[in-house]
């Protein structure tokens, strides 16, 4: 069977309701090697029809125009070559948020959710929260979620690409959040270089941590796809955590916090470079809902 999509794998006469054109949407995708077919269908089929998922369900026999068929068939054939589903409607929800995502930012994960989580657990008697600071924010996610959830919280975010500054800066803006964070372009610490030392209640970053030579063994509409700026984190994957922990000392203020995620079980290890800084405390490795290793926190030195 070719792996070309065409309009004419949906032109059958059982595919002019929904409830078809899921079933064939599922069957298509999942003959594709889609890991998430049926999912992926719904999503797609939601943004042709410029509806939620669950609107799908109390509509299944609703019938479909040929526009919208012909809409949901592109958006097949750019699943079916690996593009992103994020990335093909322009949407990510994190945080029960629906943030906007362009190929120049990594597509938000579920499991970094945790990393927002922790932070929010840090206890106030410790710490004010009254200042924090995001590096490489990317999409905008964590900054956002953290702004919405933390009112009197002034918040900045840094990240060396103009491109997804911009996109940070529609999602601070969607989410009602724009006044209380400042958004500053260059290399993790350099765009701070003139504020004072010790600015910072709490730092939060998802640094890249994939090995260098791992990257081209990921999923391929991670590997084709998302920006490997975003993803390299060096030959060991530790590069940007020896920078970050170089440095983010004289940024926090005497007692607060450094937040930082994790990849491939990395805790110890990532753990042993917070040590070897001598400027915090012994670290904790707290886990994701699948029981991995995700985000390493310590608290500065006085």
């Amino acid at each position: 069977m070719s792996l070309e999509l065409e309009k004419s794998d949906l032109a059958d006469p059982e595919f002019v309701t929904v409830r078809a054109a899921l079933r064939r949407g599922e069957d298509l995708l999942s003959q594709f090697g889609v890991a998430s077919p049926r999912l992926d269908a719904e999503v797609l089929l939601g943004h042709a029809l410029n509806c939620r998922r669950e609107d799908l369900y109390r509509g299944l026999e609703g019938v479909l125009t040929h526009e919208v068929r012909d809409r949901f068939v592109a958006l097949l054939g750019r699943r079916r070559r690996g593009e992103p589903v994020a990335y093909i409607t322009g949407e990510r929800e994190f945080w029960s948020l629906a943030f906007f995502v362009t190929p120049q930012v990594l597509v938000p994960r579920p499991e970094t959710e945790l990393l927002v989580e922790v932070a929010l657990r840090i206890p106030a008697r410790q710490v004010s929260l009254a200042r924090i600071l995001e590096i490489g924010t990317g999409s905008g996610a964590i900054a956002v979620s953290l702004a919405t959830q933390r009112a009197d919280a002034e918040i900045w975010a840094t990240d060396l690409s103009a491109a997804a500054l911009e996109v940070a800066r529609v999602n601070a803006r969607r989410h009602g959040v724009e006044k209380r964070i400042r958004f500053l372009q260059g290399d993790l610490f350099a765009p701070l270089r003139e504020w004072d030392l010790g600015f910072f209640d709490l730092m939060i970053c998802n640094p890249p941590y994939v090995p260098s030579g791992e990257i081209e063994h990921l999923a391929s509409e991670i590997r084709q796809w998302e920006p490997r700026l975003a993803l390299d984190g060096g030959v060991d994957g530790l590069d940007f955590y020896r920078r970050i922990l170089g440095d983010a000392h004289r940024y926090l203020s005497g007692a607060g916090f450094l937040v930082l995620e994790i990849g491939g079980d990395s805790g110890t290890q990532v753990s042993r470079l917070v040590e070897a800084a001598g400027t915090f405390r012994a670290p904790a490795i707290y886990r994701d809902y699948g029981g991995r290793e995700r985000v390493v926190v310590a608290e500065r030195l006085p």
